[in-house]
């Protein structure tokens, strides 16, 4: 049974009428036009918004900073105001983190993460990771992104570009409160502990094999797909008895048609290391892993794969690095060889797509001039089906590409040079209509 959340009414006392005059004697004492602050009207009505926007913000989360951006609010402060909600919202998706368990996050991420790890990463790597654990769902990256930028361009936190309205604010105010502070819950995960003690234990029946089925169907994309590769792990292991490697089967056989591309990449190169590091009896119980599941045809391209896999993510990795300009030629000429050698594997198509085509597009404030003929030269190889997957994400919004081309003009103009590279003969007569109206 659901908790129901009761929304309080916040009642913000009237502006004093002492207010609004001193903001005039103000500008006029220091012999400055009254209209380089926001006018009485400006502030009138983002304080009489303020109240809608507040009771949806848990009463336990209305705190010191909410209180200082109404402050700000009340004297036409909104550059100020903006800085303040926004910081209410990043330590609040640092609260979700730490509620999801930076144990966890360190797994799915495959390095260290801790306290100061979460402390240090910049806002842009922490909405992507609160996307990575669906924190936050698409949507909600899309408007928050957008307000990571207007608050590093327009709020006080840094030398601004111009200033914003009190629709403008009331409008940023809404996605923070949306997206990051209306819902003071954390997104429920499996117990692991609970989970593995199960998977080890006696013999599943069919009923108790279905509610985790249920459950890992019903947890996160990241936390799912960490469980999943854990019970690989105790399949090949060989101090594991012989029911809970059933168990493990079981679990796997009964989510294994709906994995993702990303779950199988994390088997394929699970098993793949098993084969790098000698350990012969875990790549024998992990081939008859595969087998039982109906995965074997994976493995044939598994080499390839993990090569793919380490040269686009150490290309993505520069792109998103600092001076990546300057930084992306060598990994992108590096990735450049390992196409040549032969068809992509199919499982690392889409993010082989995904990478490329956003560096070459770039990132709003330019593109690495010296990586250009590189990713001019794998997008003119591009397959049907990566042509494919090149034009529906331009066209889908919640992909890197799309956001970039529907967020900025210079990535748009810059698509259309990448689409200038493809063959017509190439297109698939599936996405035609979408190439036609995207070289437009």
């Amino acid at each position: 049974m659901n908790d129901i959340v009761v929304k309080e009414n916040v009642n913000l006392p009237a502006l004093p009428n002492r207010v609004l005059p001193a903001i005039n004697e103000l500008t006029a004492a220091l012999g400055i036009p009254r209209n380089v602050l926001a006018s009485q009207e400006e502030i009138e009505y983002a304080w009489r918004d303020l109240p809608r926007e507040l009771r949806e913000i848990p009463a336990d989360l209305r705190g010191e900073l909410v209180a200082r951006m109404c402050v700000a609010v009340s004297t036409g402060l909104f550059d100020g105001a903006m800085n303040y909600i926004w910081n209410a919202a990043i330590l609040q998706l640092r609260q979700k983190i730490r509620n999801f368990g930076l144990a966890v996050v360190a797994q799915i991420q495959q390095s260290d993460f801790e306290e100061k790890h979460l402390l240090e990463l910049q806002d842009s790597r922490l909405l992507d990771l609160c996307l990575k654990l669906n924190i936050i769902d698409e949507d909600g990256f899309f408007f928050l992104d957008q307000c990571r930028d207007v608050r590093n361009n327009f709020s006080a936190a840094h030398p601004t570009m111009g200033t914003v309205n009190d629709r403008e604010f009331t409008t940023f105010l809404n996605r923070c409160v949306r997206y990051a502070l209306a819902d003071s819950s954390s997104p429920r995960g499996v117990d692991i502990g609970a989970y593995i003690s199960a998977v080890k234990g006696p013999r599943f029946n069919d009923h108790q094999c279905q509610i985790w089925i249920q459950r890992l169907t019903e947890t996160h994309d990241a936390q799912r797909q960490m469980l999943v590769n854990m019970v690989h792990g105790v399949y090949c292991d060989p101090a594991t008895a012989e029911p809970a490697r059933l168990n493990a089967l079981d679990i796997c056989g009964g989510l294994s048609g709906n994995f993702t591309a990303t779950i199988k990449s994390d088997l394929i190169n699970s098993h793949s290391d098993y084969v790098a590091k000698g350990f012969e009896d875990k790549h024998t119980a992990s081939l008859q892993f595969f087998e039982k599941l109906g995965l074997l045809g994976l493995l044939n391209e598994s080499e390839q794969h993990v090569v793919f896999s380490r040269a686009i993510d150490r290309l993505w990795n520069a792109h998103n690095g600092m001076n990546n300009f300057y930084n992306e030629p060598p990994f992108a000429e590096r990735l450049l060889e390992v196409s040549q050698q032969g068809a992509i594997p199919e499982t690392i198509q889409d993010y082989f797509v995904q990478t490329v085509v956003s560096c070459r597009i770039g990132n709003g404030y330019g593109i690495s001039n010296a990586a250009i003929s590189y990713y001019n030269d794998m997008i003119r190889g591009f397959s049907p089906r990566e042509v494919a997957t090149l034009i529906r994400s331009a066209i889908t919004r919640s992909t890197t590409i799309g956001r970039r081309v529907s967020n900025n003009g210079s990535c748009r103009r810059n698509l259309k040079s990448v689409l200038e590279l493809i063959d017509a003969a190439s297109i698939p007569s599936g996405v035609k209509a979408d190439y036609d109206r995207l070289v437009k």
